[in-house]
C-alpha cells in the first residue's frame, strides 16, 4: 500500500497505520488535492502523481498555519491522529478557506481521535482559518 511505501521505503513516519482497513483516517494523506486513505491506495496507482503528508507541509523548519495551530490550541495529546486531521483539514480549507464550524465537523467526519473530545482538533482548524485569512488581507 502507500502507507507502506511511505513509512519503510521513504522514511515519512507521518501518515499512521491505524486500522489498515480505512476506518481511523490516521493514514490520510493528499493526492493530487484530493485526501485519500494511504492504507487503502495501492502505490503503484500513484506513479507521477503528487503526494502531500503532514511532515512536508513546514517549510525551511516553519510550521505550516495548521501545524502551528495545533500546538497553540493544544488540538494533540497522543498525536497519533494528528496527521490525518491536519491533512482533512488541509483539503477542507484549501477548497474552504473560511469554512463554518459545521464544515470542519465534516471535513474531520472521517478521522477518529480517542483523546481530545474533538473540540481543541475543531477549534484549531479555525483558529488556522483565521489566521490564513488576517494574511491574505
Amino acid at each position: 500500500t502507500l502507507l507502506h511505501a511511505l513509512r519503510d521505503k521513504i522514511g515519512d513516519t507521518s501518515p499512521k497505520g491505524g486500522c489498515h482497513q480505512g476506518t481511523c483516517g490516521a493514514c490520510s494523506v493528499i493526492i493530487d488535492g484530493e485526501l485519500r486513505l494511504s492504507c487503502l491506495t495501492l502505490a503503484e496507482t500513484c506513479n507521477g502523481a503528487a503526494i502531500s503528508t503532514t511532515s512536508g507541509l513546514s517549510e525551511s523548519g516553519v510550521l505550516h498555519p495548521l501545524q502551528r495551530a495545533f500546538l497553540d490550541t493544544f488540538a494533540t495529546q497522543c498525536g497519533f491522529c494528528t496527521p490525518g486531521m491536519i491533512m482533512a483539514a488541509k483539503v477542507l480549507l484549501d477548497h474552504t478557506p473560511n469554512p463554518s464550524r459545521d464544515e470542519v465537523v465534516e471535513a474531520l467526519s472521517g478521522n477518529i481521535c480517542r483523546c481530545t473530545g474533538y473540540e481543541p482538533i475543531i477549534q484549531a482548524v479555525l483558529t488556522a482559518a483565521r489566521a490564513n485569512s488576517q494574511n491574505a488581507a
